[in-house]
């Protein structure tokens, strides 16, 4: 049953063709994306990142990022956005014709200087040419801020420099911004504290919450979410992706996973969790193993069952 206080409708942001599949090993066709991506918009997802644009030499799954929005078929009233890391990011997603795009900061200087070569300092700097560029052309700017629970190089984080991160995003014209546990190192003990760290800072209606289930506590720090009034949640179809600053994660929190409990609490998202199990299932072979979403594996072998 839904708590009076948790918000009533959540909003579910799909990150699996892009968080997921960045970080899978096997490259995906191009086709075989833009299918993927139809079928979790067909679903009722209101928000798909669909790519990044990125170098393709340190990300080659996304070495089609234009291709792949070329070939969507774009549903009225599904946001479809694309992570940039720079001006040349945001150039290739201006031409690509989206209305909306993701930048991503962190909370330590060594994961930023690991991940792109830039520090905390420097890494702002670009993403507010980047957001005044945005604003010259209309396009609406998500942004995250990663290593916000835990950096894989320096350990903790202090929720004030989240905060103080969250808010310099917001001030540069970021319409949201996406707190997120990059190495599933969340517990639900710190969730309350993060947010309220970020709320004095943010308005809580411009938080999202972004969890990995590396150590299986995802579901959780969503209850901690909903439980602060947060009503955005990113998660991938099937639990797709991972985290190469941390070997052996089991991926993103699956979109399934989290459809299922929402659903379960009374809240609603406008998405059809059966869709997207078969989307999931879809993609999976293309993967390479098993998609860690505990919900889809049920149903894969419920009907598994059924047709022995």
């Amino acid at each position: 049953m839904r708590r009076p206080h948790w918000p009533q409708r959540v909003t579910v942001v799909e990150v699996g063709p892009r968080d997921g599949l960045q970080n899978e090993p096997v490259y995906v066709p191009t086709a075989d994306k833009i299918r993927f991506v139809d079928a979790l918009a067909a679903a009722g997802l209101p928000v798909v990142e669909v790519t990044s644009f990125v170098n393709p030499r340190r990300v080659p799954q996304m070495a089609d990022a234009g291709a792949v929005i070329a070939g969507i078929a774009r549903r009225p009233g599904v946001r479809y956005s694309a992570l940039v890391p720079n001006q040349r990011g945001l150039d290739a997603a201006l031409t690509a014709g989206l209305d909306e795009v993701a930048i991503f900061a962190a909370a330590s200087d060594t994961f930023s200087m690991r991940n792109i070569g830039q520090d905390v300092e420097a890494s702002l700097a670009t993403y507010a040419a980047v957001c005044r560029r945005a604003d010259e052309h209309a396009l609406r700017v998500r942004a995250y801020v990663s290593t916000a629970f835990g950096c894989p190089f320096e350990g903790e984080v202090d929720p004030r420099r989240v905060a103080e991160v969250a808010a310099r995003l917001i001030e540069m014209g970021a319409f949201e911004v996406s707190v997120s546990d990059t190495i599933g190192i969340a517990h639900p003990g710190q969730v309350g504290p993060v947010i309220d760290a970020v709320a004095a800072r943010v308005d809580r209606g411009r938080i999202a919450l972004h969890f990995h289930d590396t150590r299986g506590t995802a579901l959780a720090n969503v209850l901690v979410g909903l439980e602060a009034g947060i009503a955005v949640f990113d998660a991938s179809a099937g639990g797709l992706g991972g985290c190469p600053f941390a070997p052996g994660a089991t991926g993103n929190l699956a979109t399934e996973d989290l459809l299922y409990m929402l659903h379960g609490l009374g809240i609603d998202t406008g998405v059809s969790l059966a869709a997207v199990v078969d989307a999931s299932l879809a993609i999976e072979p293309l993967v390479g193993h098993p998609l860690s979403s505990r919900y889809t594996q049920a149903v894969k072998a419920t009907r598994a069952t059924s047709a022995s």
